[in-house]
């Protein structure tokens, strides 16, 4: 699933990988995914032109931006219950959303200043999207991912292999209940929503000094504690 945020006109600004490198981990993978745009190099779309080359923070149409697929709206400020009651992640968070026109202003910030390097789980598209509506960022790298789709998967991974609780029955029902009851929580303490090791940063700010801001950030939680 790809987020981004929808600026008027049919344009959406969202956060990228170039030709073959998608998913961003330099595998196989990343050619998959490239090869199922529905706007390959040699065929590129009237509007947009060829994209296949671009990465970072890239304006598209709403058509090259779902590639095919269909268009999902992000929720904000969803209480913990619906929170819970969404199994899949990336869909939804507890953080409030800022005014549009602070959102406005961080994603066309960014267009032109960029967002740093992506990766599929520490800083991708969800990562950016989530910013440009709140201004939160999770200022630690000790965590797996700061996304919600990279914190259901290692909220499924822990669910499956980590839980003690797993000892406390053999039946394939209480196995599957425990598990699930697992992913739901790990889930919820990691959304950016709820988290301790978050600040709200200027975009400009974030810009000019990103080694700063994290360096502050880790130093502010560790006295916190």
């Amino acid at each position: 699933m790809k987020l981004g945020i929808y600026v008027g006109d049919e344009t959406v600004v969202h956060f990228t990988r170039g030709s073959g490198q998608e998913i961003g981990t330099g595998t196989v993978l990343d050619r998959l995914v490239f090869s199922m745009s529905p706007h390959p190099s040699d065929n590129p779309c009237p509007k947009c032109g060829d994209q296949s080359r671009l990465d970072g923070v890239i304006s598209s149409c709403i058509d090259c931006f779902l590639s095919g697929g269909y268009l999902y709206l992000f929720e904000y400020d969803v209480s913990s219950v619906l929170f819970i009651a969404k199994p899949r992640g990336g869909t939804c968070t507890l953080a409030k959303s800022d005014p549009p026109e602070d959102v406005l202003h961080r994603a066309s910030f960014l267009l032109q200043n960029g967002f740093g390097g992506y990766h599929i789980f520490k800083n991708n598209c969800e990562d950016f999207a989530i910013y440009c509506k709140t201004g939160l960022l999770v200022m630690t790298s000790l965590s797996v991912g700061r996304s919600g789709q990279a914190a259901s998967f290692a909220a499924a991974t822990s669910a499956v292999v980590s839980s003690p609780l797993r000892f406390l029955t053999t039946s394939f029902s209480g196995l599957a209940a425990v598990g699930y009851g697992m992913y739901c929580i790990s889930r919820l303490v990691a959304d950016i929503g709820v988290r301790r090791d978050v600040a709200k940063i200027p975009v400009e700010r974030l810009v000019a000094h990103p080694d700063a801001i994290e360096s502050e950030a880790v130093a502010d939680l560790s006295t916190a504690n």
